[in-house]
């Protein structure tokens, strides 16, 4: 998984790691920031200075719910949500060198040496600098790291699979969140969602619901994101992953070798 911040895992992908590790593949989680400019949702929690190790920990607690142990940062910093102060940030990862985060991510491939690799569609989901700055270096990583040249040995990655919300539930998120008040879906561009069509894979995780569950509740300091939203509601929601094809053959192998 090559993600931006930490919960990305867990409301993105995080039946399919779940799944995937119970039926005993390596799963490897490498999350280019600590989401230092994140929302905290109780001040008791963090301060604006200790947000970063606070999501840093939270990460950690949410993939054990998952099941998943192999957790990497790349090091950079949360560039915020577009056009926020944050965007100027010089560690902040849309700033960074883009040669140096895709030569990060292609040693991280070339270690691992996973079948499957999974980020942020083209988009980001809702047009987040930071997820569509890991989509693109991530795939880029992906064709670099079976090519000769830099360190490690090439590794070419079987399938690349983007995480998407299909047109269709981003409506219903939009909507639900109109009528609600809820935070999460109020930002999703409805037009520039992928058409249903352009899914490849639906993955059924409603079997793992309670693991995630766990592992969104391990995301302390963002719970203000689900404000309300009837927990039906989101688990009806969770218990769907929707994936898009990038590099490879669709198919129920993205549960292989992630």
């Amino acid at each position: 998984m090559a993600l931006a911040h930490p919960d990305d895992e867990t409301f993105g992908v995080g039946g399919v790691m779940a799944r995937a590790a119970d039926e005993g593949h390596r799963v490897v989680v490498v999350c280019a920031t600590r989401g230092e400019a994140g929302e905290i949702a109780d001040p008791s929690l963090a301060t604006p200075e200790t947000l970063g190790a606070v999501r840093e920990a939270e990460l950690r607690a949410a993939a054990r719910a998952l099941g998943v142990s192999d957790v990497r940062f790349l090091g950079h910093r949360d560039s915020g949500m577009a056009g926020t102060p944050e965007n100027g940030h010089p560690r902040a990862l849309v700033n960074a060198d883009r040669a140096t985060v895709v030569a990060q991510l292609v040693g991280q491939i070339r270690q691992v040496r996973p079948d499957v690799v999974v980020t942020f569609e083209p988009g980001g989901i809702y047009g987040h600098p930071d997820h569509m700055t890991i989509s693109e270096r991530a795939t880029a990583a992906v064709d670099a790291a079976g090519l000769a040249g830099g360190e490690g040995k090439p590794h070419r990655v079987e399938r690349l699979y983007y995480i998407a919300v299909p047109k269709s539930i981003a409506r219903m998120f939009r909507e639900f969140a109109e009528s609600s008040g809820a935070q999460w879906g109020a930002s999703l561009d409805i037009e520039a969602a992928p058409d249903d069509s352009e899914i490849t894979a639906r993955v059924d995780v409603s079997a793992w619901i309670d693991r995630k569950r766990a592992a969104v509740a391990a995301h302390a300091t963002q719970q203000g994101t689900l404000q309300g939203m009837p927990e039906d509601f989101r688990d009806r929601m969770f218990a769907t992953e929707w994936f898009m094809i990038a590099r490879g053959e669709a198919g129920e192998a993205i549960l292989a070798g992630l």
